[in-house]
């Protein structure tokens, strides 16, 4: 089987409505979506791509021949190219098009600092608390309140059960992940008080860095999951090494089922500061062998997810991606 290098999702810049796409789309988990040279003809198909594209970046054939930088948008030249004939009636349509946000486009792409005052936190949110000086510690929090300019309240951080001690000053990277959204900032404790009940001020800050997380976007993880597919059922254990809401790839010593067998993945996650286990419908899509022959690269698509574990999964690879920023 052929392998693939690194993929790396589509970005907007890359493609254009009414061009030739300058090499091969594929989904996350390595199958092909379209060929290289196939034009893109229309913006449900664009979308398609800008949500759950990927290139593969292995190095190119240094016979083939050098791609050239796409034209912007606004030139005239965006409609045509040699050999590619667009109707006339399309042209205001792909203008609009190309030139016009694309949902999704600039998903996980630069983060943008925002006044807390625009960042609509409910109470009872979670926050996840790094020490600024020692990333190995780290405390999972809930939002009371804030005074505005003055400071944000959390219940107190706590070890075991525990209430930890928090010195005065303590410097915080502080995160959370509501929605399809991270948040992050650098916060000092100013003030741990004790009764009537056990809480934080936290200093207020400034700006709030805010990074939106795409659909597709995968989280780096090293997770043992328990793997059953096929008909007779195969049962193996896997390491997984990414994960999205979409699907999860990772190695197995063994071949078991084929592309396009369904089954089931069995794992844990750690979110909001509890263990939870989940277990998802999956199908087969993709078996590559690896440069280990004793190995085999797989690739699932998550299907039919129950709500429960859909919000759960949510939550931890948001989690996931927003403590990597």
């Amino acid at each position: 089987m052929s392998q693939l290098g690194a993929l790396t999702p589509v970005d907007k810049e890359q493609i254009q409505i009414g061009h030739a796409l300058p090499k091969a789309v594929f989904d996350a988990w390595g199958n092909v979506l379209h060929e290289a040279g196939t034009i893109i003809s229309n913006i449900d198909e664009f979308n398609l791509i800008i949500e759950d594209g990927y290139f593969d970046d292995s190095p190119i054939d240094i016979a083939r021949e050098e791609q050239k930088p796409l034209p912007k948008a606004s030139q005239a030249s965006s409609f045509s190219q040699p050999g590619t004939k667009i109707d006339p009636k399309l042209e205001p349509i792909l203008a609009a098009a190309n030139s016009a946000p694309t949902a999704g486009a600039d998903l996980n792409k630069e983060s943008v600092m925002l006044d807390l005052d625009s960042v609509r936190w409910h109470v009872g949110e979670t926050f996840f608390l790094q020490v600024h000086d020692n990333a190995s510690v780290r405390y999972t929090v809930r939002l009371i309140g804030f005074v505005k300019n003055q400071s944000i309240l959390v219940t107190a951080p706590k070890i075991d059960g525990r209430g930890a001690i928090i010195r005065d000053g303590q410097t915080f990277i502080v995160r959370a992940f509501p929605g399809k959204k991270a948040y992050a900032f650098t916060a000092s404790a100013l003030k741990s008080v004790y009764t009537p009940h056990a809480y934080l001020h936290l200093s207020y800050p400034k700006l709030v860095r805010c990074t939106a997380i795409r659909q597709s976007s995968r989280a780096t993880v090293k997770i043992i999951a328990s793997i059953t597919v096929g008909n007779p059922e195969q049962t193996a254990a896997a390491v997984l090494s990414d994960i999205s809401m979409g699907g999860t790839s990772g190695l197995i010593k063994q071949e078991i089922g084929k592309k396009n067998d369904s089954g089931t993945i069995k794992f844990k996650v750690t979110t909001a500061g509890e263990d939870a286990y989940l277990t998802l419908p999956i199908i087969v899509r993709s078996i590559v062998e690896t440069e280990n022959t004793q190995e085999f690269r797989y690739g699932f698509e998550f299907v039919n997810m129950p709500t429960q574990s859909k919000i759960i999964l949510s939550s931890f690879v948001h989690q996931t991606l927003a403590e990597i920023e």
